[in-house]
């Protein structure tokens, strides 16, 4: 009679023997390897964004798709060492280009980030171009003003950096993370991480660095500046600009009350008509992907400024004066420009206009092809794009707080403005973030302060002219403060 234990004789190999335990031992280590891999690949796969609990926050620091690696987003860490890898090349920091740091804060606004993988990735949102630092004097505690334009962002001068220094031969793995070792702990396993990220990123930046090289050949932008589609030509659609001359620098716009906007035509030069694609489109712009792009995190967005109104003018206003001044802007301002104006949200042709060409000859039917392009396979792909030959007209909503003027912030202040083209300033300087209550901009007068050199705009260079709008430019001193006074109150 068989043993009843019999059955659980060891196993014999076909020569008769039984399996070696260097045999299990390695199944074991099999098994674990790929329950290993397994677990290793979902978490590096992971793209979790830091969801915020307000919409105000979610504004400032929220992801818009930017921040993932598909979207040009950059390891946390990394990004925090730049500035003392290369301290030469920065030398005031991050806050040396006009972006803003709240306090108890881990970044600045208009950063958002995500978990990717192992590590925190940054990238960029919507607010590193929309928000506005005001200060009433020097020594004034600043004010800041969501969904305007920042007017003191150098944005140029932030890539210019981060291309710069992510090409530099400090820019290595040695360097990188003993600044990073000198801000934080990390473990052993982050360690190893970090250094591959760290080659990797530097491939990246040799990588695509040469689609930006075009952009010193052209006027700089300056604070509160950018070109908006000749970017897209190169990085979006890989384009040789080599024989493209155009330049579209044009100011940031502000992009509260939306859906007082809604059916008119935007973008300075009214090549869409779509609130959607409007935003969309600058979430490419800003670095995401139709593959990153987070049309729901953007939609959030959307919910929140619809109907954010423009800020009330800060300052005292002459209201007797301002009332005076209603009677000019009905007379010279209102049909264009007020929301029930029967020529508001429309583009009037530059050949009556007479402001600087460029950003408009810029967008031309081909580059509208272009962009209608993009989002294809998706049910969002873009449809609305076109070419125009001038500009809208856009509602004066918080007009105070969109200085400086034009579209591409060519004329300093709304007093300037009512000036005809020559005796509008020739040279000014931007960045400063003092306000000038008479002029109604910024101080533009200085090339210096607190420390701080500013950039000194030409308007005799292409795209730079502060020409046409000729508006209101015949009315008498008088009348024209009056006027200014009035458009406070906006």
């Amino acid at each position: 009679m068989t043993h009843p234990r019999s059955s659980l004789r060891p196993i014999e190999r076909s020569r008769g023997g039984a399996t070696s335990p260097w045999l299990i031992a390695l199944a074991v280590l099999a098994v674990l390897a790929l329950v290993g891999y397994s677990i290793f690949s979902q978490v590096n796969s992971r793209s979790i964004p830091e969801d915020l609990a307000s919409d105000v926050d979610h504004f400032k620091y929220g992801s818009i798709g930017s921040d993932t690696p598909d979207g040009n987003g950059l390891p946390y860490w990394v990004w925090r060492a730049m500035p003392q890898v290369c301290p030469d090349l920065l030398p005031g920091g991050y806050a040396s280009l006009g972006i803003i740091q709240e306090p108890g804060r881990d970044r600045p606004i208009g950063f958002s980030k995500r978990r990717t993988g192992f590590v925190d990735s940054l990238g960029l949102n919507c607010a590193i171009c929309h928000t506005a630092r005001v200060r009433e004097a020097p020594g004034s505690a600043p004010l800041y003003y969501l969904a305007a334009t920042s007017h003191q962002l150098d944005l140029w001068g932030y890539f210019n950096f981060i291309f710069s220094c992510g090409q530099d031969e400090r820019f290595n793995e040695d360097n990188v993370m003993s600044a990073i070792e000198d801000m934080t702990d990390l473990g052993l396993v982050d360690k190893i991480i970090y250094r591959i990220a760290i080659g990797e990123v530097k491939k990246g930046f040799e990588t695509r660095a040469p689609a930006l090289a075009w952009i010193p050949d052209r006027p700089l932008w300056g604070p509160g500046r950018v070109d908006t589609f000749n970017p897209y030509k190169t990085l979006v659609f890989g384009l040789d600009m080599s024989n493209d001359t155009s330049i579209g620098t044009a100011d940031f716009m502000t992009v509260w009350n939306q859906r007082g906007r809604e059916g008119m035509w935007v973008h300075w030069d009214g090549n869409n008509s779509s609130v959607d694609e409007r935003n969309r489109s600058a979430a490419i712009g800003a670095g995401a992907t139709p593959e990153s792009i987070d049309l729901t995190r953007i939609d959030r967005i959307k919910a929140w400024i619809m109907d954010l109104q423009a800020p009330p003018y800060p300052f005292e206003i002459d209201q007797a004066m301002a009332a005076k001044g209603k009677y000019y802007y009905d007379e010279y301002c209102a049909a264009c420009h007020d929301f029930d104006g029967p020529k508001v949200g429309k583009v009037v042709s530059n050949k009556y206009l007479g402001t600087d060409p460029e950003r408009v000859d810029a967008f031309d039917d081909k580059m509208a092809e272009y962009m209608n392009t993009i989002g294809e396979g998706y049910d969002w792909q873009f449809r609305n794009f076109r070419t125009t030959d001038g500009y809208a007209n856009h509602p004066l909503d918080g007009v105070w707080l969109r200085a400086p003027y034009l579209h591409n912030g060519s004329v300093p202040t709304l007093r300037d403005l009512l000036e005809k083209p020559e005796g509008r300033p020739v040279f000014f300087y931007k960045g400063y973030d003092v306000f000038d209550k008479q002029e109604v901009g910024y101080v533009s007068d200085l090339p210096k302060a607190d420390g701080v050199a500013f950039f000194k705009f030409d308007t005799r260079l292409r795209g730079n002219g502060n020409g046409g709008h000729l508006y209101g430019t015949d009315l008498t001193d008088e009348q024209k403060d009056a006027l200014v006074e009035y458009m406070k109150t906006l």
